[in-house]
């Protein structure tokens, strides 16, 4: 079940979603990035997350690689399938040549290894969310 961040955000504020199993970096990530002003929604799946964007979207979608039940390369593929403009960052703690060229090729805009630096994340969202349509 997603899990609202409560925030104060401005009327515009772009939408994030996290996808990740691993509840204290779920937690850390939705909690930074409430506090730079976006509105984020956290699940710690895969389906959980197929499940929500069903219901509502998202300007951008930040996702585990590894995780049970769906991976992240899983996710991507059946994200393509209904969600093809998917704005997507996928973070691991387990980078390899293989994973990151996949990700890459199926739209993915960033591949970013664990422990994640919210610097270098706030920089690769803000590219993503700056090219988007007004």
């Amino acid at each position: 079940m997603a899990r609202k961040t409560e925030t104060a955000a401005p009327a515009k504020a772009k939408r994030i979603l996290i996808v990740e199993d691993e509840d204290n970096t779920r937690h850390a990530l939705a909690k930074l990035l409430t506090r730079e002003g976006f509105i984020v929604e956290a699940v710690s799946n895969g389906f959980e997350a197929l499940s929500f964007l069903r219901r509502q979207s998202v300007n951008l979608i930040v996702t585990d690689i590894k995780m049970p039940r769906m991976d992240g390369i899983t996710f991507l593929k059946e994200l393509n399938k209904d969600f093809p403009n998917s704005n997507v960052i996928m973070i691991t703690a387990y980078g390899g040549v293989e994973s990151y060229l996949e990700a890459m090729n199926l739209g993915a805009f960033e591949y970013i290894n664990k422990p994640v630096r919210i610097d270098e994340l706030k920089i690769v969202m803000k590219k993503i969310l700056d090219a988007e349509p007004s």
